[in-house]
């Protein structure tokens, strides 16, 4: 499935989401918003999908943030709308329920900074720079900011937001924006062994498990204790912890229901 600007493919049990728009660095507009948007509800409604993977097409370019080819439209507002799209799609991750992996191949700018803090994990080539250039047009990364404020360290995001100034990938992965960073020839295979240590393992453990851990996000220890441990034994009651203890007593792979 595809539309002009994404290509939505299934590739065995992970959903690919490839930003198609190479000639632009993969700039967002509304039709990458709409495509990554419809991409994450198809793997939600497809029971076969264990995984997300977020990219972009050929090697230039992740997503180099807004398109700014055409003047003002990329912050032409509908100040009647109380919810932005774009900010409507990082809404939407946030509350997805599905693990996702962003294969940063190359430049990662500004909201293409939003949409890799909107995975859950990441890999990028050792070559991508990233940024949060706003500043240097008038504006700020407002939106991602929603989201880099519980990744990466206070103090390099000010930096990072106040100067505009780009930054390597070793940065990146010490500031935790990261998982791995490998020499481009090896991205896929790195995203390929990251997205099969996802899929073998428990469905409903990872969606009860983000669902949880989004939850408790904000709340304190008290609460966050007192909430986890409720959730523990509705999961111990599941077909699949079932299966998992059953499979592990007999000394075999589990064969997962996803129940």
């Amino acid at each position: 499935m595809s539309n002009d600007a994404v290509i939505i493919e299934k590739r065995d049990q992970a959903l690919w989401i490839t930003i198609n728009r190479p000639d632009k660095r993969n700039a967002i507009n509304a039709g990458v918003v709409e495509g990554i948007t419809s991409g994450w509800k198809q793997a939600h409604d497809d029971a076969e999908v264990r995984v997300i993977v977020l990219t972009g097409a050929g090697d230039k370019a992740f997503c180099a943030g807004a398109d700014l080819q055409s003047t003002g439209a990329a912050f032409s507002f509908d100040f009647s709308k109380p919810n932005v799209d774009y900010a409507d799609l990082l809404r939407l991750a946030q509350n997805a329920t599905k693990p996702s992996i962003a294969r940063v191949n190359g430049t990662c700018m500004a909201g293409g900074m939003g949409l890799l803090c909107m995975t859950d994990m990441a890999v990028a080539a050792d070559n991508v720079v990233f940024g949060l250039p706003e500043v240097k047009v008038g504006v700020f990364p407002m939106q991602v900011m929603s989201l880099l404020q519980n990744i990466a360290p206070r103090r390099l995001i000010a930096e990072w937001a106040l100067t505009g100034e780009p930054f390597d990938a070793a940065t990146a992965r010490e500031a935790g924006l990261l998982n791995y960073v490998v020499p481009a020839a090896e991205l896929d295979a790195k995203v390929d062994w990251l997205a099969k240590r996802l899929i073998d393992k428990s469905p409903t453990a990872i969606r009860r498990g983000k669902y949880a851990m989004r939850a408790i996000a904000a709340m304190s220890f008290d609460e966050s204790i007192a909430y986890t441990e409720s959730q523990i034994a509705l999961l111990a009651m599941t077909e699949d912890a079932k299966e998992g203890l059953k499979a592990f007593v007999e000394k075999r792979k589990p064969v997962w229901p996803g129940k």
